[in-house]
């Protein structure tokens, strides 16, 4: 883990106001990335790589100036990268693997979710149920969550629009797409 992502994803932090910002543990992040690649067939277009693209695109998306946007959810942000593909059945024309994977969670509610309230559960479910088929929903950490899987769409050979993002900070990127994929180490 670079150290820009230890500065943001390591324990509680004071910020420059002195609000502690409460982050994700990186046990939690360990767990839920082994229940994703558990029986992971698929590779890596919709895989661990990607997963942890989406995970830091989340990240910057969700901060600034060292301090998560208002309204933004991390542990819900973090957790929708390395689910919002878990149930695809394969790497193209898979309408219903949002859906699946939100059907999914009900499943691991009582484990890996277990330290989720029901709104966190409720938000992660519409998180992935609609991740490809609404352009934004104007919840912050739902739309976060689409930003964060659409600025990886240049895998695929699709490059970001910015008039299809959710937030003007993945309006942002996706106009200055370098940027993202530098912060990536990604080079097309």
């Amino acid at each position: 883990m670079t150290n820009w992502i230890k500065s943001i994803c390591g324990k509680k932090r004071k910020s420059e106001n002195n609000i502690l910002i409460p982050n994700v543990s990186e046990a939690d992040i360990i767990e839920i990335r082994n229940f994703a690649l558990k029986g992971w067939e698929l590779g890596e277009t919709h895989g661990l790589s990607h997963w942890q693209r989406v995970e830091r695109n989340g990240i910057i998306l969700s901060t600034y100036n060292g301090k998560i946007r208002e309204g933004i959810n991390m542990k819900i942000v973090r957790f929708f990268a390395y689910l919002h593909d878990k149930c695809r059945l394969n790497d193209w024309a898979d309408l219903e693997h949002g859906v699946r994977a939100a059907d999914m969670l009900p499943i691991i509610r009582d484990t890996i979710l277990k330290d989720f309230t029901d709104e966190e559960v409720s938000l992660l479910d519409r998180a992935c149920r609609y991740h490809t088929t609404e352009l934004r929903t104007g919840n912050p950490t739902i739309d976060v969550c689409f930003d964060a899987d659409r600025l990886d769409l240049g895998r695929v050979g699709i490059v970001p629009n910015p008039k299809r993002m959710a937030t003007e900070q993945g309006a942002y990127y996706a106009a200055n797409i370098h940027l993202i994929n530098e912060l990536n180490g990604i080079i097309f």
